[in-house]
């Protein structure tokens, strides 16, 4: 059983910052990658890194703001969240894709931690 376990969420004014954290397992061909789902949206890619080579992709409202991260030897990776935004708001997951980043379905899923951002 692979556990993916998030942190990091929390309130957070307009303009302010947070980091997640997503804790699990890494393997040499694995993707790890951020979601999030804000209230009757659906869910969307924030930003995914390949666990080996750490090659990212950014969703279009993650690019020039968000940074994703690997610490392999920690086993943890990081998404640095800049200039939040109201519509940032939403709960934030973090999978694990044995495929490399075609299968997010099929994968290991947290439980989602809330980013909550006032105005």
């Amino acid at each position: 059983q692979v556990q993916v376990v998030e942190s990091g969420g929390g309130l957070v004014q307009a303009g302010g910052s947070l980091r997640l954290t997503c804790a699990a397992p890494g393997r040499t061909n694995w993707a790890v990658g951020w979601f999030r789902q804000a209230p009757g949206k659906e869910r969307e890619v924030v930003a995914t890194i390949t666990w080996n080579r750490g090659t990212t992709v950014y969703g279009d409202p993650a690019k020039g703001r968000f940074t994703i991260s690997v610490d392999r030897a920690k086993k943890k990776v990081y998404l640095q969240m800049n200039n939040l935004k109201p519509e940032d708001t939403g709960v934030y997951y973090c999978a694990l894709d044995g495929s490399g980043g075609s299968n997010w379905s099929g994968g290991y899923w947290g439980q989602g931690t809330q980013v909550t951002v006032s105005s």
